[in-house]
């Protein structure tokens, strides 16, 4: 299920799925987007951040055309705990591994994945140089 921000509206409550990760995406050549990002964090509950979020950067191979710093993006990753993806969309490889990383992420999230997680995976993804 996609959104364009964050809350959700609340009149299909009811109706909706389990909530397993959640993936702000972040157009580097909008700092629109970066922006929304921001004001939309507010509204995740403080659990998700235990493992259950991930923030995807797109558009990271026209460097020319960034309109956001990369290091304001993984500052935003630390600050929250999350996990920061950079890829390209307009590569078909490069959109294939992502979407495939993504669906395990999601299936760790989701307790597919006997032994692991998504705390655990989380961790294991940090840079040594975090500690």
């Amino acid at each position: 299920h996609l959104a364009t921000s964050l809350p959700l509206p609340s009149e299909r409550d009811h109706l909706r799925p389990r909530i397993d990760l959640v993936v702000f995406m972040i157009d580097i050549k909008s700092k629109y987007s970066l922006k929304n990002v921001k004001t939309s964090l507010a509204h995740v509950d403080a659990s998700f951040f235990l493992g259950k979020v991930c923030f995807l950067v797109t558009g990271v191979g026209r460097v020319n055309a960034c309109s956001i710093e990369t290091n304001a993006i993984c500052k935003l990753g630390k600050a929250y705990c999350s996990p920061v993806l950079f890829c390209e969309l307009e590569l078909e490889g490069i959109r294939v591994a992502t979407a495939q990383r993504l669906l395990r992420m999601l299936q760790i999230c989701a307790g597919h994945i006997p032994g692991v997680s998504a705390l655990s995976f989380v961790s294991l993804m940090r840079n040594s140089d975090d500690d």
